[in-house]
């Protein structure tokens, strides 16, 4: 049972999945762990489509029983609506069932003796003598409690990640998304600056009859998802565009600094998040397990110091450092496009054969952007079309740098 006269080993801030597999870790190897979660229940999710890919069901097991289907492509849209398939053979990514997942990997944490502590909204972070100390309010009533470290995976536009002193995401993104009845069978995506300006829409199907339409924007989110949900429900692909929504941030770049004395931030607060898509799942589950791995070692030396912790950082850029990099930079790019430049775009990538290239590449990964983007850029017809875009050298031989490292 949570106690205020207890000093626990790690105090997770969130009770997500990247929370709980920190969590899971570490209570796994027999520390006393704490999971603070602001909501008052695990199964509530953020606005997140819930799309991984087979390699992540794979490295952390992740069972059918949370996922509601497997997709082997989608069928791309350009601005002027005409259509593109990308399809592989074998399934590619797995949609899950977002409540039912968090709630299994709580499960799992909590299995493994990690305590959860609901309805807890942490209001400050402080130091203690050799301990950090977290002021909570639990249904209205005030708790301190201590531990040798904490771990933040608040998500994105957390005040307590905004007070430590880490920095800022250098940049981030607006996302809505809404449930809707629909016979669509396949993902589909949507491109062009009149539905998700420098960004893009979805139609991701659940179970049957069921999908989740959305869409990233840097501004209007709201406004942007009702005119698609319009456009979507003319086109009779859903039931109705009377539905309610949710929205929230999405980081593109990650904080300057993730760790700090007695701290880290791991997941979506620390803007690890694929660029190009806003996935955030799979990159936090990787380094949910490097801050576990960091921690363990750590704790064994009773020194959790902010050098000490700083491995942490440099862990996760060695193996994602890459890829946010390269996508960041794509993505750059990818904004300052026009509606016509698009369909150039994919007009090209229809009648040249890259579309097959593609498809036929297995060692290009869902995940793993800037193989996908050297790809796309070592190819002379996607440069050519290129060539019309207004952009600043430096931002164009960075990209093709970074992408090839």
């Amino acid at each position: 049972m949570v106690s205020a006269k207890t000093l626990y080993d790690v105090i997770v801030i969130g009770g997500g999945p990247v929370g709980s597999q920190v969590a899971y870790r570490l209570a796994g190897m027999g520390y006393h762990i704490v999971v603070l979660e602001r909501k008052t229940r695990l199964t509530d999710a953020a606005c997140c489509t819930g799309i991984v890919s087979q390699e992540c069901t794979t490295a952390f097991s992740i069972p059918d029983s949370v996922i509601y289907r497997w997709v082997n492509g989608a069928q791309l849209y350009s601005p002027s609506s005409k259509p593109l398939e990308i399809e592989r053979t074998a399934p590619q990514v797995a949609i899950l069932n977002r409540p039912a997942f968090n709630e299994l990997w709580a499960e799992y944490a909590q299995t493994a003796g990690a305590e959860f502590l609901v309805g807890s909204e942490v209001r400050g972070i402080r130091k203690g003598e050799n301990s950090v100390v977290i002021d909570v309010i639990n249904r209205g009533n005030k708790i301190e409690l201590q531990a040798r470290v904490a771990v933040l995976t608040t998500g994105f536009g957390s005040q307590l990640v905004d007070g430590l002193g880490l920095g800022a995401a250098g940049d981030f993104v607006m996302g809505a998304q809404a449930e809707v009845e629909t016979k669509a069978d396949k993902v589909e995506v949507y491109f062009g600056n009149k539905i998700a300006p420098g960004f893009f829409a979805w139609l991701v199907p659940t179970v049957p009859g069921k999908a989740l339409a959305g869409l990233l924007s840097r501004r209007h989110p709201p406004a942007y998802l009702r005119s698609f949900l319009a456009r979507l429900s003319a086109e009779g692909k859903i039931v109705s565009a009377d539905v309610p929504f949710t929205y929230g941030g999405v980081p593109l770049k990650p904080l300057p600094k993730t760790y700090g004395e007695r701290l880290l931030v791991v997941g979506t607060a620390a803007g690890q998040v694929k660029p190009l898509t806003g996935g955030g799942i799979y990159f936090g589950l990787i380094c949910a397990d490097i801050a576990a791995n960091t921690l363990h070692r750590c704790l064994g030396w009773d020194d959790l110091s902010n050098d000490k912790l700083a491995g942490y950082q440099r862990s996760w850029k060695r193996r994602l450092g890459r890829e946010l990099r390269t996508g960041y930079l794509a993505r750059r790019i990818y904004e300052r496009l026009n509606d016509r430049q698009l369909d150039r775009i994919f007009g090209l990538m229809d009648s040249s054969g890259l579309i097959q290239e593609l498809e036929d590449a297995g060692e290009l990964s869902f995940d793993w952007h800037a193989d996908v983007v050297s790809h796309i850029f070592s190819q002379r017809m996607f440069m050519t079309a290129m060539r019309s875009v207004k952009m600043p050298l430096n931002l164009r031989v960075r990209l093709r740098r970074d992408a090839n490292t």
